[in-house]
């Protein structure tokens, strides 16, 4: 059989849009690269000969330093909501680049520890910036047959700057590693600004439908289609220019119901033990008596990670949103469960010799299946569900309600692992992953194929 490449691949209209993804997408992988920046930065911080103020830190320090990523992340989104829609969506990412780049260049010449922590709090502005922001720039520059498959790259492109940061990290100094993280926030700005348009559906809110034609053109569209394009943008907008104020749109069903849907879905991803197994996973293996070093056991995971990632992009606009998040909530009870049995029967004395490799193999299949639904999917569909003229605040009030719980989540984790035991902790939270797949089947909608109008006309419905 003749294997052919399918031309369009190679279509220069294929090429510009996929390029514009690219250039967005580099700010999750800086994004990729803070979240971890911990795991191989706190060892060499602790190491007197490394750290740049020449003694360990304080467990405190240590503490503040790890988290203040996360607290940076949630005090901006309003104002990146807001700039979003009063100077636009391109400007606006543009500006997240300077965030990333002045604190890693403080962490990379920083002398002291108050300088690391503005440093890490700065980065945290730009990770809190770009989920607020790049979900809804990808769905909005995208077409609705490739919108799952483009807004579900972001956790490709994430955790490629996770697995980069994990590999790099703990072989060179302090100081050159946060300079070469420095790199990727100047070659986003440049990129983004000759690769990227402004959003067509921002243009044509603010009425600029010329502009938006220019826009569609520069992602590619053809040319007989973009009229029709803009038409259905200005169909989408209609209902909220129609709207006597912002409080009959937060009182209209389809705000309402699209607002818990995406609460939902961001609840159920933060219960589900994800930020316990990537933040705690070396703690687990260790906890769990394997007999596999940790070290390599924590590589496996965010490997794995890494490749599964790939999965949501070529799945999610052939088989659709819900049956995938069924599926990814599925497999993480039958992951968790056996990881939770095999920790309560460690605890309880009986012998787990022979099942050593439980841990691995079930944090492994964790993985695959968060990230194939669970992962990326609450990004995609929180871009899709929300209406054009509330996606901004909309987006940044969810945003800030997910850094919060992920805050309490990781923060609280172990006391919870002390009170009631790993193994029940894993109970739990597949307790939780159970209640997420009757979520995804019984009160979600179907967004693949729709167009955003559709889907807020189908929101509209009792």
């Amino acid at each position: 059989m003749k294997f052919e490449v399918p031309r369009k691949m190679f279509f220069p209209e294929i090429r510009s849009l996929y390029l514009a993804v690219f250039s967005a997408n580099l700010l999750c992988f800086i994004s990729g690269t803070a979240l971890t920046w911990s795991s191989s930065e706190i060892p060499k911080l602790n190491n007197a000969t490394e750290t740049p103020w020449k003694r360990m830190l304080s467990a405190e320090e240590s503490s503040w330093i790890s988290s203040l990523v996360i607290l940076g992340a949630s005090v901006c989104p309003f104002l990146f909501g807001y700039l979003s829609d009063t100077i636009g969506r391109k400007p606006t990412l543009l500006y997240l680049g300077a965030p990333f780049f002045l604190g890693y260049v403080l962490l990379g010449f920083g002398q002291t520890v108050e300088l690391f922590y503005v440093g890490r709090f700065l980065t945290g502005i730009g990770v809190g910036g770009v989920f607020t922001l790049l979900p809804m720039y990808l769905a909005e520059i995208s077409e609705k047959d490739n919108r799952g498959a483009i807004s579900s790259s972001m956790g490709c492109f994430c955790c490629l700057g996770l697995l980069f940061s994990v590999s790099l990290g703990p072989f060179i100094s302090v100081q050159l590693f946060n300079l070469v993280l420095a790199m990727p926030p100047l070659i986003f700005l440049l990129s983004f600004f000759f690769l990227a348009p402004e959003s067509p559906l921002f243009l044509v809110r603010e009425e600029h439908g010329d502009l938006a034609a220019v826009a569609l053109r520069k992602l590619g569209r053809k040319e007989d289609l973009i009229t029709k394009e803009i038409l259905e943008l200005e169909a989408s907008v209609k209902p909220e220019e129609d709207s006597s104020s912002l409080m009959d749109l937060f009182r209209s069903t389809a705000f309402i119901r699209a607002l818990v849907m995406s609460m939902g879905l961001f609840f159920f991803q933060q219960v589900s033990g994800i930020n316990a197994v990537m933040f705690y996973s070396q703690i687990i293996f260790e906890e769990s008596g394997t007999t596999l070093n940790p070290e390599y056991c924590t590589i496996i995971v965010i490997f794995t990670q890494f490749l599964s990632s790939f999965l949501t992009p070529c799945i999610v606009d052939r088989y659709g949103r819900k049956l995938i998040l069924l599926l990814s909530a599925m497999g993480m009870v039958v992951s968790e469960v056996p990881l939770g049995t095999y920790c309560y029967l460690k605890r309880q004395g009986a012998s787990t010799e022979l099942f050593a490799f439980v841990p691995v193999m079930s944090l492994a299949i964790f993985i695959v299946f968060f990230n194939m639904g669970f992962g990326p999917l609450p990004w995609t569909m929180l871009s899709e569900l929300l209406p054009a003229k509330m996606k901004s605040v909309a987006t940044a009030f969810v945003s800030t309600f997910v850094w919060i719980l992920s805050f309490v989540v990781t923060k609280y984790f172990e006391q919870v692992v002390s009170v009631l035991g790993l193994g029940e902790t894993f109970f739990v939270f597949s307790g939780f992953c159970l209640l997420a797949g009757l979520f995804s089947i019984f009160y979600l909608i179907e967004t693949k194929g729709k167009s955003l109008q559709e889907i807020q006309e189908e929101l509209s419905k009792s």
